[in-house]
């Protein structure tokens, strides 16, 4: 039965922004939540941290207890336009009012096409492009291979170190990292190869982005063929696997050779897309025009919406029927989508985002005057990441890194790791976050490096 022995708190952009703490938190009433959760939750849905949340909205979470939380996480990345945006909030229950589900491919609907529209819109690239809709960024990820599989008529799937893209069978194959998303789960789908990824903080000698792209290229010359390889499937910038950003030239080198090849250039954008990076899609900084984008995450507002959008005869390469599921572009998850891309386009978020970056940095960067552990602070837009390393100034250090974070959290701000090496504080805020609440949380954040020195 639900706990409804308190009222809860209506959240949206209306709800105070500021950093309230009543009690410690995780506060008694989360605790009581959490042990009914041990009971009827599966152990394996991990948490990161304990409060059970009651309103968010602009840059906050409110807690069970009261405690009002800075959150630097959007739900990695899904809440970008803010909790219960008023133009999600309007179109949502407009559409509620009129129907909540038919099925698009039993029944169509305006708002999927809408959606595909906005999408063949925004996505980079002035070709002819369609969409396909589905619920996760995983679900986005299978059927672009899909799609570039039925394209090219090969079987072969590229990705790179350091690379996650999902948990489903398929994308945990593309996905690097073993713990905790693929550890005794395989085996894994077979034909997918991985080629080293331009990682500058890591590299063992300098390499320019276009080197790097050539020694990944050469990886999958020798080891794959291009002649049986369907696509290269990459994130613009490593989500999961710690913020990375490619070296200049990376992306566009191992661009110019898919197109001499016939490989499909899947741009994994589940992360970065919808002004995250700054950009409306993080392939915009270089330029780089993919076949075919993925995305989820920010496009809706938090309600579970994702997308495939390629070259239209790419898209249309798959026969009737095998593309598509059951809640695939459900009608109140896709008026959600177009209130919040109408919000993005109204308030700029883009630009705000890169507001945030210039803030965060600038913060971050003070602190890796003081403290030597933080090793490298990268990222663009509000998608700002600081590795944590040992002494030597290389090797992670992930007991550090997890130690900051715990600290940030019993003090009121919400902070998410990364990493393949679990040694990444990564920074997520809300676009629609303010300086005040930014300047506020990277003061903990601040306090948190020098309590763990």
């Amino acid at each position: 039965m639900t706990d409804t022995s308190l009222p809860t708190t209506v959240g949206g952009p209306d709800l105070p922004q500021e950093r309230r703490l009543l009690t410690a938190v995780p506060g008694p009433r989360s605790q009581e939540k959490l042990a009914r959760r041990a009971r009827h939750v599966a152990k394996g849905v991990g948490t990161t941290l304990p409060v059970f949340v009651e309103a968010a909205g602009g840059g906050v979470l409110v807690d069970a207890d009261g405690n009002s939380l800075i959150d630097l996480a959007s739900g990695i990345a899904v809440a970008s336009v803010g909790n219960s945006a008023p133009h999600v909030v309007d179109r949502v229950t407009e559409q509620v009012r009129a129907f909540t589900h038919t099925c698009f491919m039993v029944t169509p609907y305006d708002v999927y096409v809408d959606v595909c529209e906005r999408l063949a819109e925004l996505t980079p690239g002035d070709h002819e492009k369609k969409s396909a809709l589905l619920n996760s960024g995983a679900e986005a990820v299978e059927n672009a291979v899909k799609v570039a599989r039925a394209f090219t008529g090969r079987d072969a799937v590229a990705v790179v170190d350091h690379a996650y893209h999902g948990r489903t069978n398929l994308t945990m194959a593309m996905t690097a990292k073993s713990m905790p998303y693929k550890a005794g789960f395989g085996p894994f789908a077979g034909e997918v190869y991985r080629a080293p990824m331009s990682y500058p903080f890591r590299e063992p000698v300098e390499i320019s982005g276009s080197a790097a792209a050539d020694r990944a290229i050469d990886v999958l010359e020798k080891q794959v063929g291009v002649g049986n390889l369907a696509c290269l499937v990459i994130e613009p910038i490593l989500g999961e696997g710690g913020f990375v950003v490619p070296a200049d030239g990376f992306l566009p080198r191992l661009r110019e050779w898919t197109a001499a090849n016939g490989v499909v250039f899947v741009a994994d954008e589940i992360q970065t897309g919808f002004c995250r990076t700054g950009d409306w899609f993080a392939c915009d900084h270089e330029g780089v025009v993919p076949d075919l984008v993925t995305t989820a995450k920010g496009i809706a507002g938090g309600l579970p919406l994702s997308g495939v959008t390629g070259r239209a005869e790419m898209m249309d390469a798959v026969h009737v029927g095998g593309l598509g599921g059951t809640y695939g572009g459900n009608p109140v998850a896709c008026a959600a989508a177009l209130g919040s891309m109408q919000t993005m386009q109204e308030l700029d978020l883009a630009g705000r985002a890169r507001q945030i970056g210039s803030l965060v940095i600038d913060r971050l960067s003070s602190i890796a005057d003081k403290h030597e552990c933080l090793g490298e602070i990268r990222g663009r837009g509000a998608m700002i990441a600081a590795e944590i390393v040992g002494a030597d100034g290389h090797l992670p250090d992930a007991v550090r890194t997890s130690a900051i974070s715990t600290y940030c959290h019993s003090q009121g701000v919400l902070t998410l790791t990364a990493g393949t090496y679990s040694n990444v504080l990564r920074f997520l805020p809300p676009l629609v976050t303010s300086d005040a609440l930014l300047t506020e949380a990277f003061d903990v954040v601040a306090a948190a490096f020098d309590a763990t020195a």
